[in-house]
């Protein structure tokens, strides 16, 4: 799939390239997004670079990973959200903010128009999040776009070489209004 370009009322969300590897190697030093993403730490520049000339590009060539830099119109990244495809119309997203960007609602922001993009255009049925127990912050995050929480996995997660439990919420295509590409049929309710 060729890389698509999203805006909001205050973001631009486009696919990043080698113009953006110093800001994307500058923001991934801050030992928050180390410590709770997978990203290699230490980060390094070639990490930057493989990641913005290579893993993105390859993502949206093979259409198994969709990767937005999340910008202010003036240019400044705020972070980055991608969508990894899962299974069959089933994507993961993730994301992290840069830390001056923390606290302003952007990354809800960004979250919301990359699921809609999903749920229309990629024939995304189902979103998942995950992040290791403990990750308040994303977790608030895909609280505020809507995300229902559905439970812990026990192990679910390896981060740098450990195994860890992990939270998981989803968002369907109904959640925002949308039909679903394929039919939904819900469990029914437990009797009592």
């Amino acid at each position: 799939m060729e890389p698509v370009t999203l805006t909001t009322g205050r973001l631009l969300l486009r696919t990043v390239g080698a113009q953006d590897t110093d800001a994307v190697y500058a923001a991934a030093q801050d030992p928050d997004i180390q410590r709770w993403t997978t990203i290699p730490s230490p980060y390094l520049p070639e990490h930057a670079q493989g990641f913005t000339e290579q893993m993105v590009p390859d993502g949206w060539a093979d259409s198994s990973m969709f990767t937005f830099g999340v910008f202010l119109p003036r240019g400044d990244l705020v972070g980055m959200l991608g969508i990894t495809m899962r299974s069959l119309g089933v994507g993961e997203i993730g994301f992290w903010a840069a830390k001056p960007h923390r606290g302003n609602g952007y990354i809800v922001e960004a979250s919301l128009a990359a699921a809609r993009w999903a749920f229309t255009a990629a024939c995304v049925d189902r979103l998942e999040w995950r992040a290791e127990v403990g990750n308040h912050a994303s977790r608030a995050v895909a609280e505020r776009a809507g995300f229902t929480m559905e439970g812990t996995l026990r192990s679910a997660v390896n981060n740098k070489g450990v195994r860890r439990d992990c939270w998981v919420g989803s968002l369907l295509p109904s959640d925002l209004g949308l039909p679903s590409a394929a039919p939904y049929l819900p469990a029914p309710e437990p009797r009592t």
